[in-house]
């Protein structure tokens, strides 16, 4: 009797598995064009994950630019697809939907995603971004995060890598009881940078709430996968300063951080290197 070959999924959580049993960090990137996709790929990033907010971030806007109307999140992702698919070698690649469109069948775009070549998924725009009497009004009509969690349901169903954003204790539950595979405990928009956030927790804030998310995700499913994102986790130290401190997390998942702010320094200081030539003294 012939072994049924290991799909996409099964494969991709082997490797971060097996990365993990040898001390390596698990680390995943967002990437909002093909060339940011290729140099993450060059850098031995882990996981490469597409959505509307990349596009948003590399034209020059914050990040929360990904949750108002400028655009259909959902298309947005299925062009960066063409991009971006294309020229990713090697390294599983996640869909950034929108779970709370109500124009999109999501079995029908899951299976598109999955047909198209993507590894797995993520919940963005994410609802959990959004506090106060609006997120409240949207959860009472029918814009909840818990369509999200339907999403990521149905995805592991797909048998799609599912890489939920959560939030908070009561999230990462109900994304654990959903199948994810992996749960970014999101920390808040980026700080740093152009265009990143000026009001964010703190690092040590960071590490409570991670260590919270991270053992109510692990009483549910002893074998998940939890990285640490954003707010003031904006650089590699930020990441390892985090990671120090909360036993049992497995690594950190960056948008802005593995693409926005590395662009932004890169491009300013060799502009200025170039700016700094003199001419040469006329005779």
């Amino acid at each position: 009797m012939t072994e049924t070959a290991a799909s996409k999924r099964q494969q991709v959580l082997k490797r971060l598995r097996d990365n993990i049993s040898q001390g390596r960090a698990i680390v995943g990137g967002g990437a909002g064009i093909g060339l940011s996709a290729k140099t993450q790929e060059a850098g031995g990033i882990d996981l490469i994950i597409l959505y509307n907010s990349g596009r948003y971030r590399m034209a020059g806007r914050g990040s929360l630019a990904g949750l108002m109307p400028y655009g259909d999140a959902n298309a947005i992702m299925l062009e960066m697809a063409r991009e971006t698919l294309t020229i990713v070698k090697h390294t599983a690649v996640l869909a950034g939907i929108c779970g709370t469109d109500p124009f999109r069948d999501m079995s029908q775009l899951l299976k598109e995603v999955k047909d198209l070549g993507f590894t797995g998924v993520q919940n963005f725009p994410t609802v959990g971004l959004i506090d106060g009497v609006f997120r409240q009004n949207l959860e009472e009509t029918g814009m909840s995060y818990e369509k999200e969690v339907e999403m990521i349901r149905m995805a592991h169903e797909f048998d799609l890598l599912t890489t939920p954003y959560v939030f908070n204790v009561d999230e990462a539950e109900r994304m654990t009881g959903a199948g994810a595979d992996i749960i970014v405990a999101h920390m808040g928009l980026t700080t740093s940078g152009t265009i990143g956030a000026k009001t964010a927790l703190t690092l040590d804030d960071c590490v409570v709430r991670v260590k919270g998310i991270l053992d109510a995700a692990v009483r549910i499913n002893p074998e998940i996968i939890v990285l640490c994102h954003g707010g003031p986790i904006a650089t590699p130290s930020d990441a390892k300063y985090v990671i120090e401190r909360v036993q049992g997390i497995h690594g950190f998942f960056g948008a802005s951080s593995l693409e926005r702010l590395p662009v932004e320094a890169a491009m300013k200081e060799v502009a200025q290197e170039f700016k700094s030539i003199r001419l040469p003294a006329r005779l």
